[in-house]
């Protein structure tokens, strides 16, 4: 594969995500209109791996990563090129890279608008749309459905106690990356009698926190699991990005939180998203890039 590309008017190599320094990264996705803090970028680096396109002087003009889950799967994201080069196949020579990097494992990615029509010329197909809700948490919340179950707040220490739970939502199990997600976040648990059946964490992200993930077996449980959070975030800026439309999707509405982008998640080798009734399900991503 080829390991640099000469584009219009200077050559770009390949390195490691982790050999630049995180400010070149927040610049990159500044630079295209992300949130994401240099924080943010610590944090992914930390789950995944990766590639920087990069000039001969050190300036960054690209990114790509991804998160192995298992021997199997991975899901891809921070695909960035900068606006210089977006025209000049920057991406699809990133993109090429990563698969190599990744052999044969089964994908999934979120995509951009700008983007999907270079993944559906490598392969991809689209699964869903993922509506990315966020504002100022309403001062009240709505009303809430009757709780089946008890909330628990969940230790930061015990994170380990949702991976399965996680792990049939997701499909697969991405324990490392939740225990990374924990960190820094506040994890509450629903539960039935000593089951969990259900989760939620919220963290910093960004321009203020993000609810994600969220796993519930239905949407009166999702809702819950969300409003735990939001109510302590009234008046503050909070994100939810879903795949849900019905009453799930009308609560976050109703707490003022409205969609402001939409993205559209893609496979590629085995379908990603196997929804069964009544079987616990991803009401909340953890993130455009890791799904």
């Amino acid at each position: 594969m080829q390991k640099s590309v000469r584009l219009k008017s200077f050559e770009l190599i390949t390195q490691d995500i982790n050999s630049v320094d995180v400010s070149l990264l927040h610049a990159l996705s500044i630079g295209v209109g992300w949130p994401h803090r240099p924080k943010d970028w610590d944090i992914l680096r930390r789950a995944g791996l990766g590639i920087v396109a990069v000039d001969g002087i050190g300036r960054v003009f690209g990114s790509a990563m991804w998160f192995p889950h298992g021997d199997d799967f991975a899901t891809i994201g921070l695909v960035i090129t900068s606006p210089r080069t977006q025209a000049q196949g920057t991406g699809r020579w990133l993109m090429e890279q990563v698969f190599e990097q990744c052999g044969d494992r089964d994908l999934s990615l979120n995509s951009t608008h700008a983007a999907y029509r270079l993944y559906v010329s490598l392969g991809f197909t689209k699964e869903a749309i993922v509506y990315q809700y966020q504002g100022d948490v309403a001062p009240k919340l709505p009303p809430l459905p009757e709780l089946n179950g008890q909330l628990h707040e969940l230790s930061n220490d015990n994170v380990e106690e949702i991976n399965a739970l996680d792990a049939r939502a997701f499909g697969t199990d991405r324990g490392k990356l939740l225990a990374l997600l924990a960190e820094g976040a506040a994890i509450c648990t629903l539960r039935r009698g000593d089951e969990i059946v259900g989760y939620s964490m919220c963290r910093e992200f960004g321009r203020g926190h993000v609810v994600g993930p969220i796993v519930a077996s239905n949407d009166q449980d999702a809702i819950h699991l969300a409003a735990v959070h939001l109510k302590d975030l009234a008046g503050r800026f909070a994100r939810v990005d879903t795949r849900e439309k019905g009453l799930f999707a009308e609560f976050l509405q109703q707490s003022r939180l409205a969609v402001s982008e939409t993205v559209t998640t893609m496979s590629k080798g085995r379908r990603f998203l196997n929804r069964t009734n009544g079987e616990p399900a991803v009401y909340g991503l953890a993130g455009h890039a890791v799904s």
